[in-house]
């Protein structure tokens, strides 16, 4: 019998008295500051200091016509200058196969032309054995006599071919009397953002030296064509090979992966209307010690101090919001001067985006920017001539930079580690989250197909005091907010990319603005939520006797056996609450991370 009664409680045994609003409140509180102060300090903790000034920069252009001119009464005997069409154009197609480590294999050899193909490149091997067949297609002029010049084109991000890539400008170059090379873009077996730039410098010198071993070639008179992210590769290229010509730099990104991107995103964020709080996130990603994951290419040791050390011109598109233009410009001039380099020109036209072109360059068709064509032409005519230029040296439209490039971008390894262990850990969270939901559906299923004919009712998972309830609540607010954030993101980011392409921004962003603030309220709301949960779960406890010292050996029992539970009466009830909790609670520091606590 005495047994019995330290198992049980006696029914005439007085039970504490409910907990009052204002008792409830008192302990909420409390709880509340503490998750949200924790919240606050992670977001602020992971703040990463950016300074956009100085603002709205500028470069004034000496005229507004964007044509290059040349004095040609000096022009040697047996030099001629050629306008586009003047030559019909003929294509070869040669395949050569380049070691990663820049050594050729076997001679090149003559392949068929074939308008048709994608020109699909293969790799064989790994490592620095690794090899490359890669197809160079050639333009030359039809009945042009002599050594020529020529151009070799260096592909910008992507996978381009010698088939799909550089075709009008190289054709255009061709019928001018040039002879111009495209190639499969060197890529080995890397990614975007593994790229191999010295390697795939030494390919283009490859291709640059096919083309000085040709006899209608003047070797002394071969350039580049260089595009974007190919800006890098030339720097290498230059460093390797100080005997090429001259070369047109089309929208150069002049500094480091980690400052041009950083740049280029936190500009395009702002200029789509994204809120400040996705801005923030940029500042972050940017931050990111990518070495922890192999990826060196952010923090490149760029070769500037030959690069810019031959004629160069470079040409901007005043639609262009992914380069750096009056920094980049300034940059560009200030090395090349400390080159003894004073043969330097500067174009911008009105209207054209990243690879001057008029218009969305998602949509095929799209044209150079007016006298575009026939300003390269002319000044690489001029150039490769050896002629004295009398045009301007700055010209086009005003160049214009709206925020700064970012010189505090830095690798923080602390800040790293934190966020990958956080994203790892609420990923697992919600995995093992996802599965006990699962395996709870899993088990009534099952119960109700063994119960079908007998009558029994199914137990639950024996939530009481109404914490299943709270728990579900929570669980689906905590995940439409995650999914509002993702959406709110990815929105951003399509804006962006059109925006890269060459459309217009949306004149009302809409969601990208206002799903942040919506998302910091709800987040508020929900760690208020949480906090009344753990609240409630200290009532139940205390009137359990739990809470006592020393506490009430029935009221444990009670507890473990289920026939006093605190939150459910079965140990798979019990478990689900906090593996959801755990999971719900991360996410919240997920959301702390990325800045949705800062107020």
């Amino acid at each position: 019998m005495q047994q019995d009664e330290r198992r049980t409680p006696r029914r005439d045994e007085p039970r504490p008295a409910p907990w009052s609003r204002g008792r409830r409140l008192s302990v909420s509180l409390p709880i509340f500051i503490v998750l949200i102060g924790l919240l606050v300090t992670v977001s602020n903790l992971t703040t990463v200091p950016w300074d956009n000034d100085p603002t709205g920069q500028t470069v004034a252009t000496l005229t507004d016509d964007t044509a290059v001119t040349f004095d040609t009464s000096s022009m040697p005997a047996g030099t001629s200058i050629h306008d586009e069409g003047t030559y019909r154009v003929k294509r070869e197609a040669k395949s050569i196969t380049v070691r990663r480590d820049g050594t050729q294999v076997g001679a090149a050899k003559p392949r068929r032309v074939d308008a048709s193909a994608d020109s699909t490149w293969r790799v064989h091997g790994s490592g620095a054995d690794e090899t490359q067949d890669v197809t160079v297609l050639i333009r030359r002029p039809v009945g042009a006599t002599g050594r020529l010049p020529a151009i070799v084109f260096m592909h910008g991000a992507g996978f381009g071919t010698a088939y799909n890539s550089f075709g009008d400008m190289a054709a255009s170059l061709a019928s001018a009397g040039f002879v111009t090379a495209v190639i499969d873009k060197p890529v080995w077996s890397t990614t975007d953002i593994t790229r191999d730039y010295p390697a795939s410098a030494r390919v283009y010198d490859a291709a640059i030296d096919l083309l000085r071993a040709r006899d209608d070639v003047n070797p002394a008179k071969v350039g580049i064509y260089a595009t974007s992210e190919s800006t890098w590769i030339s720097q290498y290229l230059l460093a390797d090979d100080p005997d090429i010509a001259f070369q047109v730099l089309l929208s150069p990104m002049v500094f480091t992966p980690r400052r041009s991107l950083g740049f280029f995103i936190s500009q395009d964020f702002a200029l789509v209307g994204a809120n400040d709080g996705y801005q923030s996130i940029v500042r972050r990603v940017f931050n990111a010690d990518t070495a922890l994951f192999g990826l060196d290419n952010f923090d490149l040791d760029l070769p500037e101090s030959s690069a810019y050390a031959i004629p160069t011109l470079i040409a901007y598109g005043s639609k262009d919001v992914m380069t750096a233009q009056v920094e980049g410009v300034r940059r560009m001039l200030e090395m090349a001067h400390a080159a003894g380099n004073r043969d330097m020109t500067v174009r911008s036209y009105p209207v054209a985006n990243h690879v001057l072109r008029l218009g969305d360059e998602a949509q095929t068709g799209t044209k150079f920017a007016d006298a575009y064509v026939d300003d390269v032409i002319s000044w690489a005519s001029g150039t490769a001539a050896g002629l004295d230029q009398t045009s301007e040296r700055v010209a086009g439209d005003t160049i214009y930079q709206s925020i700064a490039v970012p010189d505090d971008l830095r690798p923080r390894r602390s800040l790293t580690v934190y966020g990958v262990v956080l994203h790892a850990g609420m990923l697992l969270l919600l995995v093992a989250t996802m599965l006990a939901w699962l395996a709870a559906l899993a088990r009534r299923i099952a119960f109700r197909l063994r119960a079908r004919n007998r009558g029994v009712a199914y137990p639950g998972l024996g939530f009481s005091h109404g914490f299943g309830n709270a728990l579900v609540t929570l669980t689906i607010t905590t995940m439409a907010t995650l999914l509002l954030f993702a959406a709110g993101l990815g929105q951003v980011v399509m804006a962006v990319v059109r925006l890269a392409w060459g459309a217009a921004p949306a004149e009302e962003p809409g969601m990208i603005w206002w799903s942040w603030p919506v998302i910091e309220i709800v987040c508020t709301l929900v760690v208020w939520a949480w906090s009344r949960v753990f609240a409630r779960l200290i009532e139940v406890a205390a009137e359990r006797g739990v809470l006592r010292w020393p506490p009430r050996r029935e009221a444990i029992h009670g507890i473990v056996t289920g026939r006093e539970p605190v939150l459910a009466s079965t140990r798979f009830g019990r478990v689900l609450f906090w593996i959801t909790a755990a999971a719900m609670l991360h996410v919240l520091f997920f959301f702390a991370f990325w800045g949705l606590f800062v107020y």
